[in-house]
């Protein structure tokens, strides 16, 4: 007598994360050739990285570092926004917003937002500049892959003699239409004085870590540049101390460097920068892939409104989407946030929330107390689906049908 056929057990669906990078064949040669090359770091790959991505957003310099945290800090730094300055930053942003100019001495005013999109809107703004009673600079967090509204906030931040720093960590290869500037993308700097980007993992394009800063003046990326490698200069013409940096003939001795302020070591290497190099041209494949499961979302989760519903979108921008969040009534639907992250979980699928309001945050609600009831709405219904280029309408199908069932719909 035979033995009862053994049931197979279909293998389980991979696990589909909120966010994560896609790595091609190119890449892998790209950062191979570096690691079989003379330079590891304070290479080519760095200077041909930072062309590229000036290019690719309109700037004029872009300063390449280490991450996104960095390029805020740098960007702080080379504004000038230390001890008896105070910066204003939205509220629903990720830590490194307030903290890397915090870290510079400033002060932070947070700032609300739109509980509709997670963006701060000129009214929120000008709330808070009122309550700062004055401001000496704002980080204006483009959320999610949208730009916020850069034209409006720009002309409020002029009157007020505020510098404009645009966090677009979120949104490299976003556009904005602005109504008298025309079309340009975040980073060309058409309504701000510096604009900061991440390369992180779960970014539109992957460094491993990095992160820049793009600017349209000289001497700013110069202070850039300065903040990345120490404060220190090898440039003869800054030497300050003659009787060491020169020799009797007056040539500047070939081991002869400088401090002119201390830095920190902010550097991004050439292994890092020939991913970018490589990641940077499919940029807008990428982008388009994103768009299309976006798309895909937006149609699939339709029928169960009002329980569920996407962010409201901005007209004025043609967004580089890197996170796709669900506005959820959890409450409605009679269970918690917790649950349906875990009951997802348990089939395969990743989520997080995007962000808990930093001026909650035990720390800074502390230090600079605020209430902010767009902020709280928005945090309380926030949940990020998976998004990224690896997917496709199919996955987007699989993340749809998982939460209609979580929640009942």
């Amino acid at each position: 007598m035979s033995a009862p056929a053994l049931k197979v057990r279909p293998a389980a669906p991979a696990f589909l994360p909120y966010g994560r990078q896609v790595i091609e064949e190119d890449d892998i040669a790209a950062v191979a050739e570096v690691l079989r090359g003379d330079y590891l770091t304070t290479g080519p790959a760095v200077a041909r990285f930072e062309a590229a991505l000036a290019n690719y957003t309109g700037a004029k310099h872009a300063v390449v570092c280490a991450n996104g945290t960095a390029a805020l800090h740098m960007a702080a730094r080379a504004l000038n926004l230390g001890a008896g300055t105070k910066i204003i930053v939205p509220a629903i942003t990720f830590l490194a917003t307030a903290s890397a100019p915090h870290l510079n001495g400033a002060d932070i005013v947070f700032a609300d937002v739109d509980p509709n999109t997670g963006l701060m809107t000129p009214e929120t703004f000008s709330n808070a500049i009122a309550r700062a009673g004055k401001a000496d600079a704002v980080f204006n967090v483009h959320l999610n892959g949208q730009c916020g509204a850069l034209e409006e906030i720009a002309a409020i931040a002029r009157i007020h003699k505020i510098k404009v720093v645009d966090d677009a960590c979120h949104t490299l290869g976003a556009t904005y239409v602005g109504n008298s500037s025309g079309a340009g993308r975040i980073g060309a700097n058409a309504h701000c004085d510096l604009s900061v980007f991440s390369f992180h993992p779960v970014k539109a394009i992957a460094m491993g870590e990095g992160g820049a800063i793009t600017t349209n003046d000289p001497d700013m990326a110069k202070r850039l540049i300065l903040a990345r490698n120490h404060g220190m200069t090898r440039d003869s013409a800054e030497f300050t101390n003659a009787a060491d940096a020169f020799d009797e003939e007056g040539r500047a001795n070939p081991w002869y460097y400088e401090l002119v302020v201390p830095e920190f070591n902010w550097r991004a290497n050439d292994i890092q920068c020939a991913l970018g190099l490589s990641q940077l041209a499919k940029l807008d494949r990428f982008l388009a892939r994103r768009r299309a499961v976006v798309a895909t979302y937006d149609a699939l989760l339709a029928p169960y409104a009002p329980i569920v519903k996407p962010l409201a979108r901005m007209r004025a921008c043609l967004p580089a989407w890197h996170l796709y969040v669900a506005r959820i009534d959890f409450k409605s639907a009679g269970i918690s946030r917790a649950a349906v992250m875990r009951a997802l979980a348990e089939d395969g699928i990743g989520t997080q929330v995007h962000y808990f309001p930093v001026h909650r945050q035990p720390y800074y609600a502390q230090r600079f107390p605020a209430t902010l009831p767009g902020a709280d709405l928005y945090y309380r219904q926030a949940l990020s689906l998976p998004l990224s280029a690896a997917m496709d309408a199919r996955d987007a199908e699989r993340v749809v049908d998982a939460l209609a069932r979580v929640l009942k719909l």
